[in-house]
């Protein structure tokens, strides 16, 4: 059996080297000090996101119908990956228009407001 590789050490939190690699096929190993990269530190879902949203090439429309989840989790989830990845996510206020904008067209969607009430909060924004 395979498994992943670790990107943290499971006592003290800090990020794992790998000392040897082995060919499979031929068992050779090579012995050093190798650094396994950022995205050994994303979770097996937050790989298959990024999957996705590059065979996607970032279309987020496409992401949000291949996994059938809405813009701001597409957003949400995109956001979470950039900060496991160690950059800081900054939402602009626009971004926080066009998310709650879309939050609200979406619980008109869904039935769980009608449009009088989705006028009203549009017209908040």
């Amino acid at each position: 059996m395979v498994y992943k590789v670790l990107g943290d050490c499971p006592v003290c939190g800090e990020n794992l080297r790998i000392v040897t690699l082995k060919c499979p096929a031929c068992s050779t190993e090579i012995k050093g000090d190798f650094i396994s990269g950022k995205f050994a530190q994303l979770s097996e879902n937050q790989l298959k996101f990024v999957e996705i949203f590059l065979k996607s090439r970032g279309n987020i429309k496409e992401v949000e119908k291949e996994m059938g989840i809405s813009y701001p989790t597409v957003r949400n989830k995109l956001d979470e990956v950039i900060s496991v990845l160690g950059y800081n996510v900054e939402s602009t206020p626009d971004d926080m228009t066009g998310e709650k904008r879309k939050e609200i067209l979406i619980m008109l969607e869904n039935g769980d407001i009608d449009s009088s009430e989705a006028v009203k909060m549009l017209k908040n924004l």
